[in-house]
């Protein structure tokens, strides 16, 4: 399924949906409708566990498009959200994840040339995330390096806690599109969450599609274009330590909670690696793409 958090219109809350063809079918209207008691929140449904993505999946596979009165809205008239607007924890963020960006963050950022032999793992609070075509925010009293990261995102299904790399893929719920933005000149004696961190730093969506739909997510590409031009364009085939390598890792010694996110690096590409090096200003419009989920697009404004 594809799940998506919408208004729909600007002065509704935010509901949960599944994308059906061009049109959005209300989560809770379609339980009321069928004599399921389903949720309105994209995180309450995520806490329901596995079985609710099967039954939901069976139901609306039932309806073949004819949906309950009142539960379906075409899709171009709302107003998406990010999936999860409000993350409860800090969104886990993996660094140096693809051989080239390795590469090409050693020559600019100070970083090591080496593979990491571990995940390299710092985080981002919840106040980065931002959904489709909201924008993102340009501090020049901050940052004079804002850079662009495309990222596979992981949302955790059920709670994991020192899972098996065999069994961490079944601790996922799902697959997202995720921008890693970054404020390269904010990094403070090595630490990345301020250079990460910041308002808007993590836009996200433009759904989440249930992992029954990605069995393998090694296989998917991700491209980001800053106003029309290609920047990035990989393949999660290529991150040095994969989504179930990432999941068995951080459970380790860090609880992984339902709804939780793991945004599992970036390909090469960005901006502070190239040469001569380019940054995102106000005006710029970032676009970014991930296979079988879908595009977002992201203005860049002055705050």
């Amino acid at each position: 399924m594809r799940l998506v958090t919408y208004r729909a219109d600007l002065t509704a809350s935010a509901r949960l949906g599944v994308v059906v063809g061009d049109l959005v079918v209300d989560m809770e209207a379609l339980g009321l409708a069928s004599g399921l008691d389903l949720p309105s929140d994209m995180l309450d449904f995520i806490d329901m566990g596995p079985a609710v993505v099967t039954a939901v999946s069976a139901l609306v596979e039932d309806c073949e498009g004819d949906f309950p009165v009142g539960c379906a809205l075409p899709l171009a008239n709302v107003k998406l959200l990010a999936p999860i607007p409000r993350p409860r924890k800090n969104l886990f963020g993996i660094g140096l994840n693809y051989t080239e960006h390795v590469a090409e963050s050693a020559k600019t950022l100070d970083t090591s040339p080496d593979l990491p032999r571990e995940p390299v793992i710092f985080t981002k609070p919840p106040t980065c995330v931002i959904g489709p075509g909201d924008a993102i925010e340009h501090n020049a009293a901050i940052t004079q390096q804002l850079d662009w990261e495309v990222e596979l995102g992981a949302v955790i299904g059920r709670r994991a806690k020192g899972v098996s790399r065999e069994d961490a893929l079944s601790y996922v719920f799902g697959y997202t599109l995720v921008l890693d933005m970054s404020a390269r000149d904010c990094r403070r004696a090595g630490q990345w969450v301020y250079s990460k961190g910041q308002d808007s730093y993590a836009p996200m969506g433009p759904c989440i599609v249930t992992a029954d739909e990605i069995p393998d997510p090694q296989t998917l590409d991700l491209k980001l274009w800053v106003n029309g031009v290609e920047k990035q364009n990989g393949n999660t085939a290529y991150m040095l330590f994969k989504v179930d390598e990432l999941v068995a890792d951080i459970s380790k010694g860090m609880t992984l909670d339902p709804g939780d996110v793991i945004a599992t690096g970036t390909p090469a590409g960005v901006g502070a690696g190239r040469d001569p090096q380019e940054f995102l200003w106000p005006g710029d419009v970032v676009e970014a793409e991930l296979e079988k989920i879908g595009r977002i697009r992201h203005p860049v404004v002055a705050v």
